[in-house]
């Protein structure tokens, strides 16, 4: 009996320990867990009642200046309206289907968190789908306003603990009014006002039957399942008469309808009166016209995106605080600069009768179109989008920064994918020289075409090629052949690379592709990304990211985001000023081909371009204060071959811009960085003159160009020789050529014989010896004529010309164009 005694004495002391453990357990678990929840209390936004009842405040858009632009509009559609003017029946449909004790409970149902608990449990046993939720019309109020849709515990708990201080602050009807005007009802229509008009055509709540109530209430629970704009529900009708069946039911079994009622209603849905009811769903996209179309909604994007990005919010959750959060966006454009960009797109002068169509007319668009973008380069803000020519309806297409209306620049990618990597790589200077000639064959058959024929470029003009050409002349004027050998030699990949790191992207396809790295012949770009690239050359070699705006603050004050612009170093500052040195080529060389973009005394550079088949014309560049990018083609994509417009009418276009731009700024220009000299060259070898450069038949030919340091030609020019010819018939002389036939002449050495005639080719030390008889003249025995001097070689005893050279060019004719398939 002791033993037994002492046993069950164990036994009671074992289970007396567990469940004293058990308690203190138990105890530590509650204080954690009350500890955990009393942090996300306190970490619980402010109750903003304002944010909750001033619904229409809507967010705003401020230029660069802080002066109002435009309201934004917002893809979430709502319009408020008060109780008294929504009808009983859709009160009660309300109340019985998503919060039956609403009028009773202080914010939070505890009767139905328990039965929710309760029948989540069992379905999870029983593995079926489907949890029941067990938030109120107060909590889902908060939801939809000042909370996200953020499912966590941390989340529910403030739902929770914000719902009883929104019943403190408000009273029921103010607490229905409110949730009633924001509840999601299908789509993106936003509370019961609009989405009676969307669904019955009904502008006035109070005509609503008992079944359109019902159908309502019934949608906000499962919008994209009820919702007779999706396709599910139209094709499967029975879903959301089930639904509305089960609200009517509800509202019968909470005392709000009586049973003949009911009755009546349920009859009414099985003989098809709801479906009868509904109208042809309507667009939810509101032509809604801003009034800097062009501008405001690339920077709404922007925000949107960084919003998505700053707080990992969803686009809808997004639209939701442009629609409730009073937003103040603060954007980068310019008014002034923005009007009359668009009034120069617009004046008819440009495009002569090329013009089709009624500018002033939204209804069609007028073409060619155009677009232009003006961009500060060393802060990033953009100043100017137009995006279009003319009047034209809410929501077109922006040519200027849509990333799916991207155009072939033609010439306009040289600077960025030849000429920069090239002088940045140190591969190439200013003054290196390159034959302007037709490819090899062997180049050719790298890139053959469809047919398998050698890739064959040509200049403009297909009989017209330079011959010897700086690479500064070489685009000055756009020679094509010149950037395809250039690339070439660097490398396409390099070429690629340094496209890149400008923010231009070529396909798959296009990034192997000769053509397109060199002549612009791919896909395509923008006028913003092209507006922004080439003012790295202004930027001493540093790439800024557009920004279209500044900050956004929301209805509070507080900052939401603040919008600085990302940088990258692409070129060495000396290379970014030769380059942009070098663009001033094509605008004030004689033989450039963007003369008409100069404005004034203000200096400017840039480039010209144009696609394949006259498509589109371009002009990229820049000031010491901005760069801009102008476009003009046909939507379409027609061809404007014998349009009397031109890559010249952009730069132009540009140019007027640009002064509008400059009209108060001081006349100054880009100061030169260290590391750059100056040298002396010969532009046809690139090298050090001699005296024979300085005798060249069509005028010295010795420059003074910039060079980064270490990068200065050592050697001599070796391309000008001095033969002596018969000057009658311009062969070279020999023994036997009278000696009053023979002269002294400077000429250009070419080891080859081009395919092609070359515009230099008669400045070419001549092959041909000459074979003129001796004339007979009898000499004195034993006497001996001097032995015959090489005529490849200067005479060693004349004198050199120490002539000190003019550091300028001399005009010569143009025997080249542009590209046929790419003319500029």
């Amino acid at each position: 009996m002791k033993k037994k005694k002492k046993k069950k004495s164990k036994l009671g002391k074992a289970f007396k320990y567990f469940f004293i453990t058990m308690f203190f357990l138990g105890l530590i678990a509650s204080v954690a867990f009350g500890g955990v929840v009393l942090a996300m209390i306190k970490t619980t936004p402010a109750l903003d009642i304002n944010s909750i009842l001033s619904l229409d405040e809507p967010t705003v858009l401020y230029d660069n200046k802080g002066e109002f632009m435009d309201e934004a509009p917002t893809l979430l559609k709502r319009e408020s309206v008060s109780i008294e003017e929504i009808p009983d029946m859709l009160k009660y449909a309300v109340i019985s289907i998503e919060d039956e004790r609403f009028l009773e409970h202080n914010g939070i149902d505890y009767r139905r968190i328990v039965g929710a608990l309760y029948t989540d449990v069992k379905k999870i046993l029983s593995n079926e789908e489907g949890l029941h939720g067990a938030s109120t019309i107060t909590q889902q109020l908060l939801k939809n306003t000042i909370l996200t849709d953020e499912v966590t515990i941390k989340r529910k708990v403030q739902e929770m603990y914000l719902a009883i201080q929104l019943e403190k602050a408000l009273d029921k009807d103010e607490i229905l009014e409110a949730y009633l005007n924001t509840i999601n009802l299908g789509g993106n229509v936003h509370g019961v006002k609009k989405a009676a008009e969307q669904y019955f055509d009904k502008t006035n709540l109070m005509d609503l039957t008992l079944i359109e109530c019902a159908y309502l209430a019934g949608v906000t629970q499962h919008p994209y399942k009820y919702s007779v704009f999706i396709d599910y529900a139209k094709n499967n009708p029975q879903v959301y008469i089930n639904r509305t069946k089960t609200v009517i039911a509800k509202m019968k079994e909470n005392g709000y309808i009586d049973e003949s009622t009911y009755a009546q209603a349920i009859k009414d849905l099985d003989d098809g009166k709801l479906q009868a009811a509904f109208k042809s769903p309507k667009s939810t996209q509101t032509a809604y016209k801003l009034n800097y179309e062009w501008f405001s909604r690339p920077a709404m994007d922007a925000v949107k995106k960084d919003l998505m990005t700053s707080y990992h919010y969803t686009s809808e959750e997004v639209e939701k605080l442009f629609m409730y959060g009073g937003l103040k966006i603060y954007t980068t454009m310019d008014r002034e600069l923005q009007e009359s960009a668009q009034a120069i797109l617009n004046d008819q002068k440009y495009f002569g009768k090329a013009q089709k169509g009624d500018i002033t007319d939204p209804k069609k668009v007028v073409q060619p179109q155009a677009s232009a973008v003006i961009t500060d380069y060393h802060t990033g803000e953009v100043k100017v989008i137009i995006g279009g020519r003319g009047e034209q309806p809410a929501n077109s297409f922006n040519r200027a920064t849509s990333t799916s209306f991207i155009r072939p620049t033609g010439s306009t990618i040289k600077p960025l994918t030849v000429y920069a990597p090239a002088i940045d790589t140190k591969q190439f200077t200013a003054g290196s020289v390159v034959e302007d000639s037709p490819l090899s064959p062997e180049i050719g058959k790298q890139w053959p075409d469809e047919n398998g024929n050698p890739y064959n470029p040509t200049n403009y003009d297909t009989n017209g090629y330079a011959g010897y050409v700086t690479v500064r002349k070489a685009l000055a004027r756009s020679i094509n052949l010149v950037a395809i050998k250039m690339e070439y030699d660097i490398g396409i990949k390099t070429g690629l690379s340094y496209a890149e790191k400008f923010g231009i992207h070529f396909n798959d396809v296009d990034k192997n592709s000769l053509s397109a790295l060199s002549l612009g012949q791919f896909e395509g770009s923008n006028t913003l990304q092209m507006a922004a690239a080439f003012g790295t050359f202004g930027n001493s070699g540093i790439y800024t990211s557009p920004i279209l705006y500044t900050k956004v603050v929301d209805k509070t004050g507080k900052i939401l985001l603040e919008n600085k612009p990302s940088t990258r170093k692409v070129l060495s500052p000396q290379s970014s000023y030769i380059m942009y040195d070098l663009l001033k080529g094509p605008v004030y060389d004689p033989e450039g081909t963007a003369g008409r973009a100069r404005i004034g005394s203000m200096p400017i550079a840039g480039k010209t371009g144009t696609s394949s088949k006259w498509k589109d014309f371009w002009f990229c560049g820049l000031t010491p204060y901005y760069s801009g990018a102008v476009w003009i083609g046909d939507d379409k994509k027609a061809s404007l071959n014998k349009s009397g417009l031109s890559s010249g009418t952009a730069a132009e276009i540009l140019g007027d811009i640009m002064e509008v731009a400059h009209k108060d700024l001081e006349v100054k220009d880009i100061p030169v960085p260290t590391g750059l000299v100056k040298a002396q060259i010969c532009i046809d070898s690139g090298k050090q003159p001699t005296d024979l450069c300085l005798k060249d038949p069509r005028g010295h030919r010795v420059v003074t160009d910039y060079f980064i340091e270490g990068t200065v030609p050592t050697s001599l020019c070796d391309i000008h020789v001095e033969a002596k010819i018969n000057k009658t018939n311009g062969k070279l002389a020999t023994e036997n050529t009278p000696a009053d036939l023979i002269e002294s002449k400077v000429f250009i050495r070419r080891d080859y014989t081009p395919t092609k005639t070359l515009a230099d080719e008669k400045w070419v030390l001549p092959k041909e010896v000459d074979t003129t008889a001796p004339a007979v003249n009898p000499t004195t025995p034993g006497s001996q004529e001097p032995p015959e001097q090489d005529p490849t070689k200067p005479d060693a005893t004349e004198e050199p010309n120490n002539e000190e050279p003019v550091d300028e060019e001399p005009e010569v004719e143009d025997p080249t164009g542009t590209e046929e398939v790419n003319p500029d």
